[in-house]
């Protein structure tokens, strides 16, 4: 099992937020490490919360018998369908339990996508950076081996590895996109065309209005803080409606768009927002560009 040695102080005492993970091949090396780490937590008294998708949790409910009443479960295709919410989710959680929290988690389960995969490698080492000075709260990642993601990656250094990935543009537009230049006048026109695109291809209309509104919120911060103008490229892959904005602009703040900025604050309400209305939300910004790509399921 691996930990963050930085949480070790020469007393004994935890001095940091602790981020562990383990790799399991079967659901019997799960339930090993898994119940091991929870009956722990519940002999100290701490609150336990796993974050599992639906039949890892079975699994685990079932072989904790009577006690799984004491620990809190909730479905991470839910909580961390897009990776992005789990910050605020564990923030939520430890702000509701001022006591010690243990939890376990498996943001990388299989069946996920690759985008999903790459955004999961940016949450788990970003994580280290949200909770760095959170004493009581204690998380452990499980990671099946079929998914081939080495927790080592995203535990250990996890700064230089956030610094390096969100600051690497994400992979090539294909050629079939459908390609925009958009300032303030084109922002009516793009938002009637996608709406034609999405509907014809089965989106709802709450999921077009979420979509409709979490693009506006984007292309609205590519006009405001990334040179007045930027390029909009909308194409559909694995049954998936994908928008990528790229603009000028640079952000410095590792974790925007996973802390709710203040009311009265500068930027930061469109990421948050695009990661609350999307199936996925993307993010990448170097010296001179901003990208978001966001996913729309299109059934």
């Amino acid at each position: 099992m691996l930990r963050d040695s930085a949480t070790d102080s020469l007393h004994g005492a935890p001095t940091g937020f602790e981020h562990e993970g383990f790799v399991h091949a079967s659901d019997e090396e799960f339930v090993q490490r898994a119940v091991a780490f929870v009956r722990e937590g519940l002999t100290a008294g701490e609150t336990i919360v796993a974050v599992l998708p639906p039949e890892r949790g079975a699994v685990l409910r079932a072989a904790l018998g009577p006690v799984s009443g004491q620990v809190g479960f909730h479905d991470m295709t839910v909580a961390g369908g897009n990776p992005a919410r789990l910050i605020p989710f564990w923030r939520d959680l430890l702000e509701q339990h001022p006591g010690p929290v243990r939890g376990l988690g498996e943001p990388a389960y299989p069946g996920r996508g690759q985008a999903a995969y790459d955004e999961v490698l940016l949450h788990e080492a970003l994580t280290g950076i949200a909770f760095a000075r959170d004493r009581s709260f204690r998380l452990c990642c499980a990671y099946e081996a079929s998914v081939g993601i080495d927790p080592t990656a995203t535990h250990a250094g996890a700064d230089a590895l956030a610094e390096k990935v969100f600051r690497t543009a994400l992979d090539d537009i294909p050629d079939r996109a459908e390609r925009w230049e958009f300032g303030p006048a084109e922002l009516g026109e793009i938002r009637q065309w996608l709406s034609g695109q999405a509907a014809s291809h089965g989106v709802s209309r709450d999921r077009l209005d979420d979509l409709s509104l979490a693009l506006h919120e984007i292309c609205t911060n590519s006009i405001r803080f990334g040179g007045g103008r930027g390029r909009l490229a909308v194409w559909i892959a694995d049954g998936t409606l994908i928008c990528d904005v790229l603009d000028r602009g640079r952000i410095d703040d590792l974790l925007v768009g996973r802390v709710l900025p203040p009311l009265d604050g500068l930027g930061g309400r469109g990421v948050w927002l695009a990661n609350q209305l999307c199936d996925l939300a993307q993010l990448r910004s170097g010296d001179d560009f901003t990208q978001v790509r966001l996913h729309t399921r299109l059934r």
